[in-house]
Formats: C-alpha cells, sequence, structure tokens
C-alpha cells in the first residue's frame, strides 16, 4: 500500500466533501437559472463539474494508492438564498473551508513525509488559491453592482470575468 490508512481515510472524506462542493454548487447555479441569469448559473454549473472532478481525482489517487475507497455520506446543499450576494458568499466560504480542508491533507502528508501524496496534493493547494480568488473577485462584483444591478454581473461574465 502506498498510502497510510490515516491518510486514505482523509482522503475518502474529502471525496464527499468535494462531491457536497459539487451538489451545493447546482444548487446555487438554480438559484441564478430561476433568476434567469444564465451567466451566473452556467458559472456555478461548470463549477459543479469541476468539483465532481476533484473528487474523482482523490478517488483515482486512493484507488491506485491502494488506500481502499470509503466514500462517505454526502452533506446536503443549502437550497435557496436570500439573494445573489447571499449565494456567493455561500460559495466563497465553502471554497475557504475547502482550503482548509486540504491544507489538512497536506499537513497529514508533510507529517508522514509521503512525498508521493504532497506531490499529488500539490495541485490541489494551487486550485484553491484559483478556486478563492475567483469567487472573492465575483463577490466583489456583485456587491459592487447590487441586487439591482445583476445584469451588469451578466454583462462583466460575459466580457471581463
Amino acid at each position: 500500500m502506498l498510502i497510510s490508512p490515516a491518510l486514505a481515510a482523509a482522503i475518502n472524506t474529502q471525496i464527499g466533501n468535494e462531491l457536497a462542493a459539487s451538489l451545493q454548487y447546482h444548487q446555487i447555479a438554480a438559484h441564478f437559472h430561476d433568476l434567469h441569469l444564465l451567466q451566473l448559473a452556467t458559472l456555478f454549473h461548470k463549477q459543479a463539474a469541476e468539483e465532481r472532478e476533484h473528487a474523482e481525482k482523490l478517488l483515482k489517487y486512493v484507488v491506485d494508492t491502494g488506500g481502499g475507497l470509503r466514500i462517505p455520506a454526502v452533506r446536503q446543499p443549502v437550497h435557496s438564498f436570500p439573494n445573489a450576494e447571499a449565494a456567493v458568499e455561500a460559495a466563497l466560504s465553502w471554497e475557504l473551508e475547502v482550503t482548509g480542508q486540504i491544507k489538512g491533507l497536506m499537513d497529514i502528508a508533510a507529517s508522514e513525509s509521503d512525498y508521493l501524496a504532497q506531490g499529488f496534493l500539490q495541485w490541489f493547494v494551487d486550485e484553491q488559491l484559483e478556486e478563492v480568488t475567483k469567487m472573492q473577485r465575483l463577490l466583489g462584483v456583485i456587491r459592487m453592482s447590487g441586487e439591482r444591478n445583476l445584469l451588469s454581473v451578466e454583462a462583466y461574465l460575459v466580457h471581463g470575468s
């Protein structure tokens, strides 16, 4: 086995977290779709697909290293948001939480001197910087536009994101 039981268990947990993120992003996309904000809806559907891909990368790593796949129950997504700002705040909060989770995985790998896992996990560390930055920028644009001017956010996504 190329992975410790502790790291395999932690990555299995992260697989569930990534799948939960995918579901949450689909739910946020539905929120924007219901408001006829199709660029925002598309952005979050793409984000949902990306989170699922993250889960699949982690899953493959656990299987390839002989860690024993044990996908946990997935937490239920939040189903409604009072406004666009709250929906994107939830996404940013989620990305910050996931950043901490990935850091925790890297901490385990480092404490075990598991260089194979550290190399694998570095991609996720880099990805989290991108994800957090994307949601911070989007939240900033939504706050500048205000709830009454979300069409300008749609235009921003088409022309300038």
